[in-house]
């Protein structure tokens, strides 16, 4: 198995210039709204709550990142090192738990669930963990614990309508290096909720390249190749995320992977002025490699937004993140995440009614809206 895996993370190297694209069909659908930590911009990320609400808003899946706790549970964080986003650091209890660890060639100094047993965890409550800009969001402080994976599944099977999961797997190079392996787990945990297969509604997603070619091995869930603006994946540090965006590269990924979770500014880079500029070509390459192109991160808030698409001199007001979305979708991507599912919903109810949109623009330019 891992000798399977080090071929495949040998396919980003120099040499994969020669290997032809890989053809492949794309399943005709809407785009899917994927609710990024749930209904992020309303509630406190990873929370139960921000599932829920992102769910009552139509989101079609739901995305938790997950780590690990001592005893081996899986948690929804998006990072392990917890202090921005429970109360940890108001646990006198927990004080000598306050460490430095190197994660992934970071040094970071704080708390972390692998140090600390589910019971322990429970005894922390969730914070928001972006609070200048969503001071709303802190009314919410303390109400609610950290979820495992085991009540979001939970939770998802309780909706009177279809509702996936699209867990991300959080640094699993070093979770497994601190003796907690995370694919296998996972793997074994989903097919006891009944997702499985191509099939069902669940997607496996990670940054590294090693535990995706693993998980092909383990199991036929679908898998998506995170892919951010700039870097290397933490387990192939010579190979640059540049590089597994080109023809060749994402030749190689759909080796292993069904999709790609592209940085949204590698489809529509931002021009100098911060507005949306020219596309690239990944969406058709990556297509044409037989590959969904589902990218990340759209949020709401004018600090996020182009500058033409915000709204007013608040960086914590709303702008037009349906005008911004409505751009990506245009251009055929399969799917986004969005931490305000609501005017994802929105933005794919638009592009379904093209007449609609056309007069939504007619009416935004005689405002004199850009």
């Amino acid at each position: 198995m891992r000798q399977i895996a080090l071929i495949l993370l040998a396919l980003f190297v120099t040499a994969c210039s020669t290997m032809p694209a890989e053809q492949g069909a794309i399943e005709p659908a809407s785009p899917l709204v994927i609710a990024h930590r749930g209904a992020s911009s309303e509630r406190p990320e990873h929370t139960l709550a921000a599932y829920q609400l992102a769910i009552d808003q139509g989101a079609d899946y739901i995305e938790p990142d997950l780590v690990m706790t001592r005893d081996g549970i899986f948690v929804a964080r998006h990072e392990n090192e917890i202090s921005a986003t429970t109360d940890v650091a108001d646990h006198p209890e927990f004080a000598d738990r306050r460490t430095t660890k190197t994660i992934d060639g970071e040094s970071l100094t704080g708390w972390f669930t692998e140090d600390f047993t589910l019971a322990e965890l429970r005894t922390l409550r969730a914070r928001e963990r972006l609070p200048r800009l969503r001071p709303g969001n802190t009314d919410y402080d303390g109400q609610f614990s950290v979820p495992t994976l085991a009540e979001i599944l939970e939770l998802v099977a309780r909706q009177n309508r279809p509702v996936g999961i699209i867990p991300e797997i959080k640094h699993p190079g070093y979770f497994r290096a601190a003796g907690l392996p995370m694919e296998e787990a996972l793997v074994e945990q989903l097919a006891a909720a009944g997702f499985d297969g191509p099939e069902d509604l669940v997607m496996i997603q990670c940054f590294e390249i090693a535990p995706l070619a693993r998980l092909d091995i383990l199991s036929d869930i679908r898998l998506v190749q995170l892919i951010a603006g700039s870097g290397s994946p933490a387990d192939a540090p010579n190979t640059s995320y540049a590089q597994m965006t080109t023809p060749e590269g994402l030749a190689a990924i759909a080796a292993y992977a069904d999709a790609i979770g592209p940085d949204k500014n590698l489809l529509i880079p931002r021009d100098e002025a911060d507005n949306l500029g020219d596309p690239t070509s990944l969406i058709s390459n990556a297509h044409a490699a037989g590959l969904l192109v589902i990218p990340y991160t759209f949020r709401p808030e004018n600090h996020f937004l182009p500058t033409s698409l915000q709204s007013g001199a608040d960086p914590r007001a709303d702008g037009r993140l349906e005008a911004e979305l409505s751009r990506f979708l245009q251009l055929g991507i399969d799917g986004f995440f969005t931490d305000d599912p609501e005017e994802g919903v929105y933005a794919r109810y638009l592009l379904e009614r093209p007449a609609l949109m056309r007069e939504l623009a007619r009416e935004a330019e005689a405002n004199g809206e850009n």
